[in-house]
């Protein structure tokens, strides 16, 4: 074993110490605390270890309120001070561009927060049926494992749903294709939740009934999913649909957005408004401007551009997100203000993007990959004055900052971190570009 004092926390929540010029990353440790580690992997510039006993504590240290934490990869931080985590958020965000984009932003936007517990509104538990560990489990990988953390309950979710899972591992034993479920995704609405169960086999009539009296009996939709997330459909006998439906509201800009449980939504519905908010404070659209949204997804940022008075142009690739968006601008009175087209943003030329008109102002909320084809085609025929930044991966938005401010003109004005998932690593940032 060896002796050493952490110094920080790196992007993935390990603590980080330097040994004989070599690089530790160490899980389960904080800054400033002493810790005895053992090494898991060893390479030539850096190790990845364990914390396995701690020396001296940090303050910051906290109980974590799950029992499986430490084994479940499902979070990483139950162990630091909610307060501290968003702190380590955002010098996860300044050394990204600092280090990568070797910038600043003019000023740091105070952290949103949200809830630390039962935030989770959607969530992909894995299922296997291992005899030799008990029977059916169900939950999030383990840490460094493809191996599966059975879940007894999950404080990161909503209390109705952890509620559920004693019965769920029941209800996957009982049926006649258990080890052919390979996981179960939930989602969770204002109104309600929906439980969709992947299965590689077709279900037995005596399966299809037990599903149904559970779904009846717990209060939530049951779907089924054969193949990829289009093939999803709600069991037959059960709602339709159209009743089955989930969706949120933003009741600062009045709109309710419905989705189908495989959509992509935001987690954290609570952290998701505030954002929303603060975005549309930094972009400021106004009546008679023209923005576009791009990875526009349902309509979560485009339709709340639109209720400001701005004439908006919503851009996403998947055919089904942009029919539920151009419903959900339909339902929300905004079908003459907001507009969906479809494309591949991750093949955007200079040509495609001045082909969009003028634009007086441009929001981008890509996936973890980032907007790169994006930032670089802005030229001088299609370089919006404003533009704001919604981020889930902050090496990415740094690697796209710096071609906005170092080749195409812009100024990083502010950033700052949204704890959409708390008790994770995970790093949501928005920021604000305005040409110089």
């Amino acid at each position: 074993m060896t002796t050493v004092v952490v110094e920080s926390l790196d992007h993935e929540a390990r603590g980080v110490a330097h040994v004989g010029g070599k690089a530790v990353f160490i899980e389960d440790a904080l800054p400033r605390e002493t810790v005895e580690y053992e090494v898991l992997r060893a390479r030539p510039s850096y190790e990845q270890a364990r914390a396995v006993r701690i020396l001296r504590a940090s303050p910051q240290r906290v109980k974590p309120r799950c029992p499986r934490f430490g084994v479940c990869g499902g979070c990483s931080l139950q162990h630091l001070d909610a307060t501290a985590q968003v702190a380590v958020k955002q010098r996860v965000m300044e050394d990204a561009f600092a280090h990568i984009a070797r910038i600043e932003p003019e000023i740091v936007f105070p952290a949103i927060n949200a809830p630390a517990w039962g935030y989770r509104f959607r969530a992909r538990l894995g299922v296997r049926v291992v005899p030799s560990r008990g029977g059916v489990l169900i939950g999030f990988h383990e840490k460094r494992s493809s191996h599966i953390a059975d879940l007894a309950e999950c404080p990161v979710l909503p209390p109705h749903v952890s509620a559920l899972l004693p019965r769920l591992h029941g209800l996957i034993a009982a049926l006649s294709i258990a080890d052919r479920i390979p996981q179960i995704e939930i989602a969770v609405g204002e109104s309600g939740a929906t439980l969709v169960f992947r299965h590689l086999l077709p279900f037995s009539d005596t399966d299809l009934e037990r599903l149904a009296a559970f779904g009846q009996s717990a209060g939530v939709d049951i779907w089924r999913q054969p193949n990829q997330p289009d093939s999803a459909r709600p069991l037959e006998g059960t709602r339709t649909e159209k009743e089955s439906s989930l969706a949120y509201s933003l009741p600062e800009f009045d709109l309710r957005l419905t989705f189908r449980p495989t959509d992509f939504t935001q987690v954290n519905i609570p952290a998701n408004r505030v954002l929303i908010r603060r975005a549309m404070q930094l972009l400021d659209p106004r009546p008679g401007e023209r923005i576009v949204d791009l990875f526009c997804g349902l309509g979560n940022f485009t339709l709340p551009i639109a209720r400001c008075g701005a004439t908006v142009v919503g851009i996403e690739l998947a055919d089904a997100l942009l029919e539920r968006a151009t419903a959900n601008a339909r339902a929300n009175g905004l079908a003459a203000q907001a507009r969906f087209h479809a494309a591949d943003l991750f093949e955007t030329t200079e040509d495609s993007l001045a082909a969009l008109g003028p634009l007086d102002k441009l929001l981008l909320d890509p996936s973890r990959e980032g907007a790169i084809a994006v930032v670089k085609a802005i030229s001088p025929r299609q370089s919006p004055p404003r533009i704001v930044y919604v981020s889930c991966n902050p090496a990415t938005l740094a690697r796209d900052a710096a071609v906005l401010v170092r080749e195409k003109g812009y100024a990083l004005r502010g950033a700052g971190v949204v704890n959409m998932f708390p008790q994770t690593s995970h790093v949501e940032t928005v920021a604000l570009f305005e040409r110089r």
